[in-house]
């Protein structure tokens, strides 16, 4: 498993806690609206010794909380589970950013209590989640078979739609309400155009829209958040 970018100090990728994040590269979606374009597409870019990270994890255990896993797609690799027992040994709370296709992998690192958040994309509703995903097929069983794993896991978690005015109407989100089984939390995140989006040619849902999505979610869902707006 090899990293190529790091943010040394974020507020924001772990609610209430100091953390060090760091970036996978490669993923199996392409997703038109990532704003990580040169991890997801494998494009040239100078690799972080993860020996590099952990030195730094080190120095910093006084100052930070929590290393969050992202992407790319972190639970394409096999070795994940090494990455993070290595970090955990230091201290630190793991989070995890994941797509939800590799059910497999979320139940190994549940079961052997490495995570302690996990974060998952909802694309979209089902019936354009594979569009939205910028791919052409997905197996939606695996999908939901992560969803059900990380919420009957006992471990904190959320789940969260970046919201693209091309993708995402209410009827697609009256569609998430009635799919998912009340997350305990659930965010709409604000999309922002930059040089390293995948696709350049998408537009953010104003902040109006957002907050009517809120509502329609919340017939469903208690716990819904706009994050970015």
């Amino acid at each position: 498993m090899k990293f190529f970018g790091i943010e040394h100090l974020s507020l924001v990728d772990f609610d209430n806690k100091l953390t060090c994040t760091i970036f996978t590269k490669s993923c199996n979606f392409c997703c038109p609206f990532c704003h990580n374009r040169s991890l997801a597409l494998n494009e040239e870019i100078p690799e972080i010794p993860f020996e590099n990270i952990l030195s730094y994890l080190t120095e910093r255990k006084k100052y930070l909380d929590a290393v969050c896993i992202s992407g790319g797609e972190p639970t394409l690799f096999n070795d994940l589970p090494e990455v993070i027992q290595k970090i955990k040994d230091l201290g630190y709370l793991v989070k995890l950013d994941t797509n939800g296709t590799n059910p497999q992998m979320i139940k190994k690192l549940i079961d052997n209590k490495l995570i302690d958040y996990i974060a998952m994309d909802i694309k979209n509703d089902l019936n354009h989640y594979h569009e939205t995903a910028g791919v052409s097929y997905i197996n939606l069983f695996n999908i939901q078979e992560s969803i059900n794993l990380i919420q009957s896991s006992g471990i904190d978690y959320e789940f969260r739609t970046t919201l693209i005015k091309e993708f995402h109407t209410s009827e697609t989100i009256d569609a998430i309400s009635n799919w998912l089984n009340n997350p305990k939390r659930y965010f709409l995140q604000k999309f922002k155009l930059s040089e390293n989006c995948i696709n350049q040619n998408l537009h953010e849902i104003d902040i109006d829209t957002a907050k009517q999505f809120k509502k329609i979610l919340q017939t469903k869902f208690p716990n819904v958040s706009l994050r970015g707006y």
